[in-house]
């Protein structure tokens, strides 16, 4: 049987599909009109209000889209032309790395730690004179490393942005997900100076077929970005964000976030559990949410090889090297969201044969 860390998905076991059924009639029942329309960029008008809502802000700083990779388009295209330097964490998102590299940006990696971005070499290139329009920062469980931004380095960037005057784009699909440890505010929420654009997703939370995200920033610059949309697309789903409406007002929402924590829970325990038994010689840090793991091995490791071993097994994995722009040849991402306890340690069972299998023969 093939086990995929690969993913970053739920497994349907942990998606809450009675209650979505449920909603998708409400929805019908309670807006038919609305729901089958056109309707327009900004999204579906009660879901808007409630994002809005929810975060605290005006309901004209809020464009909702066909998932938040359709906004971190919007954004990008906005924001960044051929040229414009952009700040990324390495490693970052491989989609990140994609679509900036389609739009022709040049892209500075800032190492990642264990806290978030490295503040200070950021602030160093900056005071060397590196000029970014954007930076953009997976703050919570970082895809793919699984680490958080801490207070301190949250207030600093806000810092950095106002004094160079660059955007952040705060890119936080995963904050809902933490099951360990004290969630920490947001960068938009102490943003005085309107320089952060919020994205996030419902992908985590609800499923990933829904295909429902927002972003929220300036009214000014959400406005340019509706007209993007406009131009690009008339609106999105009304039907999927009609959907996802009934489903958080009716307290879907919560208690799906209730059930994809306890999963997480018990799958992030049993992959470290396995690792440490079966592969000693990974370096992890154990995240406190989300869905994934960035795993180290020794320097000299060969994940290339380890990738074509574990696929002979039935295993997959992503390699390091997708999420940087150099180096990481001796890392991967485990993604541990759509796999069961079970499928986890046999999984892990079949990679540590499989980085058995590459390694050197003792003389």
């Amino acid at each position: 049987m093939p086990i995929s860390f690969a993913r970053g998905a739920p497994s349907l076991d942990i998606v809450a599909v009675d209650e979505l059924r449920d909603a998708a009639v409400r929805g019908f029942e309670n807006d038919a009109k609305g729901t089958t329309a056109y309707g327009t960029s900004v999204g579906y008008a009660p879901l808007r209000e409630w994002i809005a809502e929810r975060q605290g802000v005006e309901v004209d700083q809020v464009v909702v889209t066909n998932g938040s990779m359709q906004a971190d388009a919007f954004l990008f295209e906005t924001l960044v032309g051929p040229g414009d330097l952009v700040v990324v964490e390495a490693p970052t998102y491989d989609r990140t790395l994609l679509n900036l590299r389609h739009r022709g940006a040049e892209i500075l990696a800032i190492p990642l730690e264990e806290d978030g971005i490295d503040v200070g070499a950021f602030e160093s290139a900056l005071e060397a004179g590196a000029k970014p329009v954007l930076a953009h920062i997976i703050p919570t469980f970082q895809n793919p490393a699984g680490y958080t931004l801490s207070a301190e380095k949250r207030a600093r960037l806000l810092e950095l942005a106002a004094k160079y005057e660059f955007t952040i784009f705060e890119d936080d699909p995963y904050i809902e997900v933490r099951f360990e440890g004290e969630p920490l505010a947001t960068m938009l929420s102490g943003d005085p100076a309107g320089r952060v654009v919020y994205a996030s997703s419902f992908s985590k939370t609800v499923c990933p077929g829904i295909r429902v995200g927002w972003l929220t920033g300036p009214a000014e610059l959400i406005k340019r970005i509706t007209t993007l949309a406009t131009n690009t697309y008339i609106s999105p789903s009304m039907v999927s964000q009609s959907i996802v409406n009934e489903f958080c007002r009716g307290g879907g929402l919560d208690r799906s976030i209730e059930v994809v924590r306890g999963a997480l829970r018990d799958r992030r325990n049993a992959l470290v559990a396995a690792l440490r038994e079966q592969l000693p010689d990974a370096r992890f840090t154990p995240p406190q949410g989300g869905y994934f793991m960035w795993v180290e091995f020794p320097e000299g490791t060969d994940v290339d090889a380890l990738f074509e071993a574990a696929k002979a097994r039935d295993v997959q994995f992503v390699k390091g090297t997708d999420f940087l722009l150099e180096g990481g040849e001796n890392t991967l991402r485990l993604a541990y969201s759509g796999v069961t306890t079970d499928e986890i340690g046999e999984g892990i069972a079949r990679l540590a044969e499989a980085y058995g299998a590459i390694q050197p023969a003792a003389a």
